[in-house]
Formats: C-alpha cells, structure tokens, sequence
C-alpha cells in the first residue's frame, strides 16, 4: 500500500512540475479524426474503410503518422475529451501521451483515462494498404519500392490514384516503370471508364508475365447458357453444340436439367439397381425380366414403373436426344463489359501465341543444349571409331575416368574456378596416357577384327567400372561448378538457360575449333588423314602407321576425359556414368556419318533434338523416349546407312 501511495505521490509531483501541453481539439488532423471517432474506436473491419480513407486522402502530413501509430496499436482516445494521441507506455499504470497536430509532448498520464485502439489483423492490412499513398512519395527509393511490393501483393482500388500521383513525380527509371507498370495493370482491374481499361489491356499484347494473365483471366470469363433461339448481342462468344469438345452431351443436358428445361437422367447403375429392386415374380412392371436385354426394354421397363409412382421420371434416351436438339447453347462473357471481354479474350489469344512460340524457343535451346553434350561426350568417338575404325565399348569410361579426375582435383583445391581449370588438362593428360595404353596393350593386336574388338573393349569397360567403385564407392560424388557457374540465363518467364549449359556448349564449339585445327593445319592431322585414307601409301611415304594410330587413340581418349569434366558439372559423378553417354555417343557418330566431325556435329543436333522433342510428347516415360529415338535411328540408318554426311573416295571404301 506505502509503495502505490509514494507512487501516486510521485506522479501528482511530475504532474505539478511539467505541466502538460493544452492538445489543439481544432487542428485539421482532429476534426478528421473526430468526424470519424466513433466508427474508429469500434474498430469493426466491415465500417473502418471509410475513417481510413479520410486520413489517407485528407492531404495533411500528420496522416501519415496517425495510420502508422494506429497500425502499431500505440493511438489512445480519451475519454473525457474524445481526442486522440499516440504514446508511449511507460509502466503497466502509466503513458507518456503526445499529440498528432505537432508531435508535441502533452505529458505522463495514467492509461486509467485513455482508450488504447488494437486494430485487428484486417484492419491493419487496409491501414497497411493505405499507407502506400505516403510511401509512394517517400525520398527513399528503398521505401518507394518496398510500397510498389505492397501493391503488387494486394492491390486496391485506392492505390491506383495513389500509382497515378506518384508517376508524375518519380525520377528514378527502374521505380518509373515499375509504377507505370501496376498503373496499367490496375487501371485493367478497377477503372471504371472502359475506354481507359481497353488502352490498358491493348497495351500487354504478348506480354508473357503471370500477372498479366492473372489480371486478364478473369475479365474473359465465360458461361455457358441455353436458349431456344441463339441470342445476339456483344456478349456472345458464340455457339456451342452438344457432343464438341468445349460441351460434351453430359454437360448439355445437366445444364438444362440445372435450369428445370428437362427431366433428370439417371446413370445404368442407378437403372439397373432401380429394377433389381423391384422384381416381382421375375418381372418388373409386368415386363419379363428375360427380355431385358437391351437399353431401350430396360429404360421402357423403368418409366412403366414411373408410371406406377415407385420411382421418380427419369429422360430416356430418346428424350435426352430431342431435348440437347430444341435448345440452342452458347457461351457469353460474365465478367465485364462486352468490349473490355473481348480486348481481354484477344490480348490472352496473342499471351497464348507467344507462350507457345517462346516455349518452342526453350525447347530448341534445350535440345540445343543436349546436342552439344552428346557432341563433347562423342568427338573423341568420333576419332577413334570414326577414323580409325575402332569400336570402343570403354569410351564412357573415359568419361568416366575425366569427371573422376575433376573430383579429386576439388578435394585438393578448394578454389573451384582453379580447380576446374586444372582439372581439365590434367584429366586429358590421364585419359590420353589411358587411352595409349589401352591401344598398346589391346587395340593394335585388334585391327580389322570388330567382333573381338568389341568383346574386349568391352570387357575393359567392365573392368574399369569396378576399379572406379573399389576406389571412390558407389556413392555418387559432387563436382562443384564455380559460382559464376550457378543460376541461368533467363530471357523471360518462359526461356532460360542454365550458365553450366551455356558452358559446355562454348567449349563443344571450343573443341570442334581444335580439332579443325589439328586435323586441317597440323602435321599430327595431315598423317592422320593420309593413315585413314591409305595406310599403305602413306607407310611408303615415310609415315608410321602404327605410331599414328596409337596418337589418334590417345587424342580421342584424352577429349573424352575433359568432356568428363564438363558432363561432370551437369551430371552425377558415378562409375556407371559413362553407360548414360556410350549408347547416345554412338548413335551420333553414326547417324552424322563415320570419320565426319562435321556429320558428327549435325548427329549430335539430330539425336538432342530428337530425343527432347520426344519427351516433350512424352513427358512421363523417358524410358518410352529413348526407345522411340533409337527406333527411328534405325530407321534413318535403313535409308541414310553412311550418315547425314557421307565420306567419299576411298576413305569410304575402307
């Protein structure tokens, strides 16, 4: 008890010291609030609105704090006077009261003689909504911005004057059209003036931004309705017919079963259940149950029953037909005018016809993409089964073996940028020596022997599997792209690519340059061609075959360790890994034509197109895709056995 009474004492002697500021009851920002006093210590959501719309269009710079305190549950009345404040609370017994004219400090008070406002959660989203108007013009871009989200996440009505004021006076470019944006695209949503919507609308021809549709969409809703004569008028969209795909004749007659036009119909089950129940001495109705063996005994058995009042009239069929054939259907728009429906219906038709160019667009660039992983993962086959004549079934290993190599040069430099970039000499150094060892040991005792050639390679691929699990386990490794590398290229809402892809394309084109090099300009290229043209002609003329062709094997290797690289970043890291390229690497080579890099090129086109454009009709069953692609690589190579680029002369004949 002492404790209150000093406490009470102490408050009577700060009172006596800091007399408090006498509040203005006829400054502007009170009478807004007091014409509306009443409605705003209610605090009903359903009359709010107008009190909030007051403050926000009432052009005085205490607005502004009056809705922020309020949102903030920090405004009080009180309740002698009936005036508002906003203060702070300085004890559970005690307020520091300021007023909303000046900001000035009115003085400590008990909250005994105050009314705190706790607007709700809805309230405070439409004092929310109307605090846009004041962050609109606010000199912080940030702020300005942070409004412009506001309104793109729940826009009003109010905000468009608010969108409109604000246009005239923004100078920065990016926040400028993003507010000429939303003004549009509000104008379509809550002007009144038609015209004003049409220009709105007209003005997103194409655009492909979900926003738009979501604003259009609603405008170009349409019912479907029934008459006996076809009605005329904007309105219309026009005539449906029982049995389209847009009507079917279940949905015709429920419509006119809906509006009382028609009888009910009934499902056979129904039918059927409806007879069973009502056998009586093997009849029903006095109709034999033997001879109700076809739909039109069953539906006469069922209205005899109808007849009798045992159960409801149901239509038959011939009366569902004569129904769907005396009314006409049609569809009209709902939502809006006839004019604002119909530019929206014409402005969603030309969205529509972008959209789909645009995803024609990401597919090519997809199968593009594609291509240029199959032509990195075969260029190397291209050399030593193209050139050389060798079919090397350990080819994906090779792949393999490169992605491995960029793997554990992460694990000992953790830059991955440094990383990658000695990662991919290093795994074709590997690979090259692999690939030279393979030939000395295996390949050169092979030549001319395909089956053999093929049952060893192989065998060695097998081999080569199991090494890779005994070292790094089955367990799929990460190898990490560079962050420069991360994210996509994204043109719209629509087209994107990935940095990776864009990556392995460059260095596909990268390696169609090198190898044009060393084939055309270098001398390694001119034995090379003189070995796969002639062997004999070219050993008369000094050159050794046998060193030629360990070279070539060993450059084709040593490409397929740094495609391994590059597949790496995309792909899991697996010994199996290169069993995902073998089959398609082959396909490419020869489809493309043997010893071609340029058919090569336009195999790998052939087959990542091929394949994408098969998923993209079939996209829940690759395994279906890839089956269909080989299918009609098989029958290409029954019309085009040398491939989309067939060598001639004796290099053909060999």
């Amino acid at each position: 008890m002492t404790r209150h009474l000093w406490k009470i004492l102490a408050l009577a002697v700060t009172l006596v010291a800091a007399p408090a500021t006498a509040q203005d009851a006829d400054a502007p920002i009170q009478r807004v609030l007091q014409e509306h006093g009443q409605i705003i210590a209610d605090s009903s959501r359903l009359t709010i609105g107008p009190a909030i719309d007051a403050l926000a269009t009432s052009g005085l710079p205490a607005a502004q704090t009056v809705l922020e305190k309020w949102r903030a549950k920090e405004m009080w009345r009180d309740e002698a006077s009936g005036l508002f404040v906003w203060a702070e609370e300085i004890d559970r017994d005690t307020i520091r009261a300021f007023d909303f004219a000046d900001g000035a400090e009115i003085g400590t008070r008990p909250d005994d003689d105050y009314t705190q406002l706790k607007p709700n959660s809805g309230i405070r989203a439409m004092i929310g909504a109307a605090l846009v108007r004041f962050q609109l013009s606010d000199p912080s871009p940030a702020i300005r911005a942070r409004a412009l989200n506001a309104i793109e996440r729940d826009a009003e009505a109010s905000h468009l004057v608010a969108l409109r004021e604000a246009a005239a006076t923004e100078d920065n470019p990016r926040l400028a059209d993003r507010i000429a944006r939303l003004e549009r695209l509000l104008t379509i949503r809550f002007a009144e003036d038609d015209a004003e919507r049409i220009a709105a609308i007209d003005s997103f021809h194409g655009d492909l931004a979900v926003d738009v549709r979501a604003a259009l969409n609603p405008l170009a809703a349409t019912v479907i309705d029934v008459a006996t004569v076809m009605p005329e008028g904007e309105a219309i969209v026009g005539r449906l017919r029982p049995g389209s795909d847009r009507l079917p004749e279940a949905d015709a007659y429920a419509i006119l079963v809906d509006k009382g036009l028609a009888k009910p119909r009934i499902s056979r089950d129904a039918q059927r259940a409806a007879l069973v129940s009502h056998i009586d001495g093997g009849a029903v109705a006095g109709i034999e149950v033997a001879t109700l063996d076809t739909e039109a005994a069953r539906e006469m058995a069922y209205a005899a029953l109808a007849e009798t009042g045992a159960v409801e009239p149901v239509a038959t069929s011939a009366e569902i037909t004569a129904a769907l054939d005396g009314f006409t259907f049609y569809e009209r728009y709902t939502a809006a005018s006839p004019a604002v429906a119909i530019a929206a219906a014409a402005v969603l038709t030309s969205i529509e016809n972008t959209v789909a160019l645009n995803q024609a667009a990401d597919l090519a660039l997809d199968a593009l993409s594609l291509a240029s992983i199959y032509f990195l993962a075969a260029i190397g086959l291209a050399i030593t089964f193209g050139v050389m004549g060798v079919i090397n079934m350990a080819h994906g290993e090779f792949i393999m073996m490169g992605a491995y190599t960029g793997y554990v040069v992460q694990q000992i430099v953790p830059d991955y940028t440094l990383s990658i970039l000695v990662a991919l000499p290093l795994a074709f150094a590997i690979t090259f020596a692999a690939g030279v060892a393979m030939e000395r040991l295996v390949i050169r005792w092979l030549y001319h022997r395909p089956l053999e050639t093929l049952l060893a390679t192989f065998g060695i691929s097998i081999a080569l599997q199991q090494i890779a699990k005994n070292i790094f386990g089955t367990q799929a490794r990460p190898l990490t792209s560079p962050d420069w590398l991360d994210g996509s290229l994204a043109i719209n809402d629509i087209v994107s690519i990935s940095y990776i892809r864009i990556a392995i394309f460059i260095l596909a084109l990268v390696f169609l340059a090198l190898f044009l090099f060393v084939m055309n300009r270098t001398r390694l290229g001119l034995e090379v061609r003189a070995v796969t043209q002639n062997p004999r002609m070219a050993a008369s003329m000094g050159i050794n075959p046998d060193r030629i062709n360990m070279l070539t094997f060993g450059f084709g290797s040593g490409i397929a360790g740094i495609a391994g690289v590059a597949i790496g970043l995309y792909a899991k890291v697996t010994s199996e890994m290169g069993a995902d390229y073998i089959v398609q690497s082959f396909m490419t080579v020869v489809v493309g034509g043997v010893g071609s890099i340029w058919g090569t090129l336009l195999g790998a086109t052939m087959v990542g197109t091929l394949q994408k454009g098969i998923e993209w009709l079939n996209p829940s069953n690759t395994l279906a895709a890839q089956t269909y692609m080989i299918l009609f690589i098989i029958l290409f190579i029954q019309f085009r056995p040398r491939g989309i680029v067939a060598l001639r002369g004796r290099a053909a004949e060999a």
